[in-house]
């Protein structure tokens, strides 16, 4: 029996790679397993960050080296909650961190949401990127307008790929499936709506930026519609500088055009059999008694004729069976990191990080910060004779579970089989690789099954 710390990762996205990478560095007998639902690693970084970003996505390479430590393992394709429960993760590890993220979204709550048409922003980033939980996903892009409501980054990467062209496109690693329906795209017209000013969008300044910068988009910002202080908030004061440079910028024709509008409330989805046009209430902001600027309805309202609208108004975490999870705030109800079986009670040996932990806020690197928090608790934990028992640690034991369950465990040696794979179909349509959309297809790969 083992005589070291045992530790499982639940996620093999940033959360999870920065908080073995931590671990890693202490002067103590470790070992760490990094648990995945999919046989790929990377979590958003491969699923979330869009095609044309593939600098972004080269943070990889650090978590590779993480992944080769000895004392880490990757066990792709194993779901909690079916391949291990959370009971059996406990009688094997002396602490379990759930790093999984947020995987759903959340709801706009107004009339003709539930029209065809009107889809999460999530489904479609997950469909562009191959993920293959929205593989299956279809997009009517035969419609000349798209709505996409929120002002995150998110909104900005689906606002960017639906003004991309084709040939764009084809020099990413976007999905196939996905690549070629949107080089038949109708799309012309593509609205980003904000519910308050753009002293308040969520977007980063390059991602901003970006917007006005396309070979083939028009950009168009109402010049009155950029009111707003930056409060001293150096990040806000280049968003407006932006904007405010957009808002001059003359129309050159171009084949599409993406529309910024702020102070704009989504009111209701309408449309005969699927989504046809969206109603807006148009806002303006006023501050409320503690000082912050609220979004308040002026009663007027306006109609945009669309036939897609994406709501990006927050992604939501949707947990794992048997861990707790607070369905309102989408994450697992935590002190700083450690797991809360109820108010108060603290769960040995227990801890979450990422999105899971404080929702989704901040980029990838704000991940690191918050995990080495998530970690040092561990560490903490450790000294203090405070984690969790684990009376069958060591991974024989989890391998021989799975191995009765008839688990087809992903290693980190199949993963980079696989990786290589996408690399050499992806070579052969120019392409920096072609990935593989189906997790089947995935195994069967890795199995030497054409």
């Amino acid at each position: 029996m083992s005589t070291a710390l045992s530790v499982a990762i639940i996620g093999a996205g940033p959360s999870g790679f920065y908080t073995a990478e931590h671990l890693l560095k202490q002067d103590l007998p470790i070992e760490i397993d990094l648990i995945d639902r999919l046989p790929t690693p990377y979590g958003l970084v491969r699923g979330g960050v869009a095609p044309d970003h593939q600098k972004i996505k080269s943070v990889t390479r650090v978590y590779d080296k993480i992944a080769a430590h000895p004392a880490v393992r990757f066990l792709g394709h194993v779901r909690i909650g079916t391949d291990l429960t959370r009971a059996e993760l406990l009688t094997h590890y002396h602490a379990v961190v759930y790093a999984f993220g947020a995987q759903s979204d959340r709801a706009l709550g107004i009339p003709g949401e539930d029209l065809p048409g009107s889809q999460a922003a999530t489904e479609f980033v997950g469909w562009y990127n191959g993920h293959p939980d929205y593989r299956e996903q279809r997009f009517d892009l035969g419609a000349p307008g798209v709505a996409v409501i929120g002002m995150g980054n998110v909104a900005v990467d689906v606002v960017r790929i639906l003004a991309r062209t084709p040939d764009e496109l084809a020099a990413t690693d976007i999905a196939g499936e996905a690549l070629e329906a949107l080089r038949s795209s109708a799309v012309r017209d593509i609205y980003m709506i904000g519910r308050r000013g753009p002293a308040q969008g969520a977007f980063t300044n390059p991602e901003l930026k970006e917007l006005g910068e396309m070979p083939d988009a028009d950009i168009d910002v109402r010049p009155e519609e950029l009111e707003g202080e930056s409060g001293g908030d150096k990040a806000v004061e280049k968003n407006l500088e932006t904007l405010r440079r957009f808002a001059t910028k003359p129309r050159r024709g171009r084949r599409r055009t993406i529309y910024l509008r702020f102070l704009r409330s989504p009111l209701a989805l309408e449309g005969v059999g699927r989504v046809e046009r969206i109603v807006l209430g148009k806002n303006r902001l006023v501050q409320d008694g503690e000082g912050s600027l609220q979004a308040r309805p002026t009663g007027e309202s306006e109609t945009l004729p669309v036939g897609l609208v994406f709501r990006s108004v927050g992604y939501l975490g949707t947990g794992i069976p048997g861990v707790p999870l607070d369905a309102r705030r989408g994450i697992i109800p935590n002190v700083e990191g450690r797991v809360l079986n109820a108010p108060g009670q603290v769960a040995p040996g227990e801890f979450t990080v990422g999105w899971i932990k404080r929702g989704p806020s901040g980029v990838i690197g704000t991940n690191k910060p918050d995990a080495v928090e998530s970690a040092d608790l561990l560490l903490e934990d450790h000294a203090a004779g405070r984690l969790n028992p684990a009376p069958y640690p060591g991974r024989v034991a989890v391998d021989t579970t799975l191995a009765a369950r008839g688990v087809r465990v992903v290693s980190w040696a199949d993963w980079l089989r696989l990786d290589a794979l996408e690399r050499t179909r992806g070579k052969a349509a120019g392409r920096p690789r072609l990935k593989f959309t189906r997790i089947d297809s995935m195994l069967a790969a890795l199995d030497g099954i054409s």
